[in-house]
Order: structure tokens, then C-alpha cells, then sequence
């Protein structure tokens, strides 16, 4: 089982090569259950501040899309600096 640490170190490191499975578990550790969307092929977290309402996770070929990777790494960064 991979760490959570494990798995944001890799997101920051290549955001292109990380599962989406893995990023599943990296956004329901900050930011709670998915709201809706929680199936196998997207899935969406409410962020508790407002401007920036939620991150979209989306699956192709097992792989969340590098594009969504940042955005969700910039939203933790944002939710340790305000925690």
C-alpha cells in the first residue's frame, strides 16, 4: 500500500505519471469523500474555501490527467497554508 506522502511526492514530481487511484487517495485524505461523480471515472472534492469550489478528477487509461494533478497538489498547498 502506498503512503500518502509517498504519493503526493510522486504527483509533485511527475504529474504525469500518477494512477488515478492514487490520486483518489491523496484528495479523499485532504479533502474528505468525493461529493458526487465517485465512480470509476471521475470523481469531485468541494474545496472549503471559496473562489475555487472543487477539483475535478478524471480517469484515462488508469491515469489521472497531469493537468487536474496540479491543480489538486496547488489545492493541498493551499489548504496546509491556511490550516
Amino acid at each position: 500500500m502506498t503512503s500518502i506522502a509517498k504519493i503526493e511526492a510522486k504527483a509533485r514530481h511527475s504529474p504525469e505519471n500518477v494512477s488515478y487511484t492514487d490520486m483518489l487517495k491523496l484528495c479523499t485524505h485532504y479533502f474528505g469523500e468525493p461529493r458526487s461523480g465517485s465512480g470509476s471515472h471521475n470523481a469531485i472534492f468541494k474545496m472549503p474555501w471559496i473562489g475555487d469550489p472543487r477539483i475535478n478528477l478524471q480517469n484515462k487509461n488508469g491515469k489521472a490527467k497531469p493537468y487536474q494533478v496540479k491543480q489538486a497538489i496547488a489545492a493541498i498547498d493551499r489548504s496546509k497554508e491556511e490550516s
